[in-house]
């Protein structure tokens, strides 16, 4: 189940009413570590935080939560460094775009580490061209692929590792692919 959460001087009719808001799901936390992540949010929030916690069907020994938060802008980043301390999470952050101020999607895996991404007013991942020419750079350098280097840049590797986590829920059938082959791509003839 959802739960909404407000930060300490945001509205209580919901987030929608304050001037930042966004999503927390925790996508695998073992049972044993589920209160500290509690207290953690609520040293943020401000207030006391209960989440209705489901077992996580991937991780056997592990929970689950989505919740809806609102508070003051930046808010994503303090819950996401917040959750950054637990690492053997998998959790997302978002913030949607608010007045004067892009989004903010937050991802994290114990492998991978804490990944974030500006996101733009219809969902998108925007990548500065700094990080752009950058990333040109390291292709070359390192003789990697640039599509490889972009994957990175917009979070592919952190989105692979949590798909199995995000489509799992109660009554949903889980298929775990590990280094499926994918075909290869050729051009048909004329």
């Amino acid at each position: 189940m959802t739960i909404v959460v407000n930060a300490k001087g945001a509205s209580d009719a919901g987030p929608s009413m304050g001037p930042a808001r966004g999503v927390i799901f925790i996508h695998s936390c073992p049972r044993a570590v589920s209160p500290h992540v509690e207290w953690a949010l609520a040293h943020v929030f401000g207030s006391q935080v209960s989440i209705d916690w489901a077992d996580q069907p991937v991780a056997p020994g592990c929970v689950r939560a989505e919740l809806i938060w609102g508070g003051p802008q930046g808010t994503g980043a303090k819950i996401a460094s917040a959750l950054h301390a637990f690492r053997q999470l998998r959790h997302e952050v978002t913030e949607d775009p608010s007045p004067g101020r892009e989004g903010e999607r937050f991802s994290s895996t114990p492998a991978l580490g804490l990944f974030r991404a500006t996101i733009g007013v219809h969902g998108d991942v925007m990548v500065p061209e700094d990080r752009l020419k950058a990333a040109v750079v390291q292709a070359a350098l390192t003789g990697e692929s640039l599509a490889d280097e972009i994957g990175r840049l917009i979070g592919a590797p952190w989105d692979e590792e949590l798909e199995a986590f995000r489509a799992a829920h109660e009554g949903s059938p889980v298929r775990l692919l590990h280094q499926a082959p994918r075909p290869a791509l050729t051009a048909s003839p004329a």
